[in-house]
């Protein structure tokens, strides 16, 4: 399964008045290295919750198969659009009614092909994330976002991690999502 991001997640404004509230910094000449810290922090929170915290729009790219295939993107919110690729890349649009799409508890969604087509792969438009705008995020997905962005701020001179810290992960931790294999 490949996964594009098609459309990022918009974090605006208020993330970033609360990031710069957080580091107590007034002045507008960090702006654009605390909105990369934040876009930085929104995909790390993405990787350890398994969810998307804001909306965004992302083509996942299945294979073409019988019976019931779980998306790896969740939540799933609504199918944009989806299209058969054949063998030599060109993309035919599939219909609806080819493509049933099941959402499921926990933002989980299945797709089955519902006729015989012939292709290499069926790419799917998503509409995923659990809140559509910043200041509609569950509090503790937003304040470990701000908490990891104002982390990385503090620390930049020293060795990146990879693991949110303790504070953040156990904001976080809640709203995870493990899946097997």
């Amino acid at each position: 399964m490949q996964r594009i991001i098609v459309q990022p997640p918009v974090i605006g404004g208020a993330a970033l008045a609360e990031l710069k509230h957080w580091l107590a910094i007034t002045r507008p000449d960090e702006d654009a290295a605390l909105a990369q810290l934040l876009e930085t922090s929104v995909t790390i929170c993405e990787a350890f919750t398994g969810q998307s915290p804001l909306h965004q729009t992302i083509e996942e790219i299945v294979p073409v198969a019988n019976g019931w295939q779980e998306l790896a993107a969740r939540p799933v919110q609504a199918l944009v659009a989806a299209a058969i690729i054949a063998q030599d890349g060109a993309r035919t649009p599939l219909d609806e009614p080819d493509l049933v799409i099941e959402l499921r508890a926990a933002g989980s969604a299945c797709i089955r092909i519902s006729k015989p087509i012939t292709g290499r792969a069926v790419a799917l438009q998503l509409r995923v994330g659990i809140a559509a705008e910043w200041d509609a995020l569950p509090p503790p997905l937003a304040q470990g976002i701000i908490r990891l962005a104002a982390h990385h701020y503090r620390d930049r001179d020293s060795k990146a991690s990879t693991v949110p810290p303790a504070s953040v992960a156990a904001l976080w931790r809640p709203w995870r999502q493990v899946r097997l294999g």
